[in-house]
This record gives structure tokens, sequence and C-alpha cells, in this order.
């Protein structure tokens, strides 16, 4: 399913693999892949993903002329804590919000509800 993404002056056609991805791995090696993703743009000194970290790595993501404010608001997005930053908990939670294949219909879950369990 193609979805359609705004950020104010850009607009990206994406396709959502979450459910796909989460049929074909498993939860427990879908949310390693998330880790994997988070590792790649942290700052490896914090281990947050920082406004510095995601503008340094933003080119790995495709956006290579994003703007520092849109990568202000994709921060703040996922900001639980309000420190400024992305922890790996909250990036996860993030993405799997953002995948409008897996909150479309949560009564069709591509995986079972105790799959889950996962520690971070």
């Amino acid at each position: 399913m193609a979805q359609y993404l705004a950020l104010e002056n850009y607009a990206v056609d994406f396709q959502d693999y979450f459910p796909s991805m989460i049929a074909r791995l498993g939860a427990e090696a879908f949310i390693e892949e998330l880790c994997n993703g988070f590792r790649l743009l942290m700052d490896c000194d914090k281990g947050l993903i920082t406004f510095e970290s995601l503008k340094r790595n933003s080119s790995l993501l495709g956006l290579h002329d994003i703007g520092d404010e849109e990568l202000v608001c994709m921060l703040l997005e996922g900001d639980l804590d309000g420190d400024g930053a992305l922890s790996q908990m909250e990036f996860c939670i993030l993405m799997l919000r953002l995948s409008p294949g897996l909150v479309q219909d949560r009564s069709k879950r591509s995986w079972p509800k105790d799959d889950f369990d996962v520690s971070f």
C-alpha cells in the first residue's frame, strides 16, 4: 500500500513495508531491524538520535535537501520525554506509530500479541 507523506515543503511517496516485514521476519527480528536503524542514525557518544546526528545522517534516509526546521519537527514528533533527542525506545515507538499499515486496522495484526515481549 503506497502512502503519501507531506513534510511542509517536501512530498514523499513511499511504500509501507512494515506489515510485510513483520510477517516475513517475525516480531522479534523486526524490532531488531528497527534497532539497527536507530544505531545507524544515533550519536555514538550520547546513545541518542540528536539533531546533529540526524542532520549528519539524513542523506542515508534519502533526505539530501531537508532543512533544519524539518529535522527538528521529525525529532519532536517522537520525543516523549522532552529532551530534544530520541532514545531507542522513542525511535521504535515512532516508527511503529508512523506505519499506516500497522495502525490502520489493529484487529487484523500480522503478528500475535505475545510476540512483542522484546526488551530494549
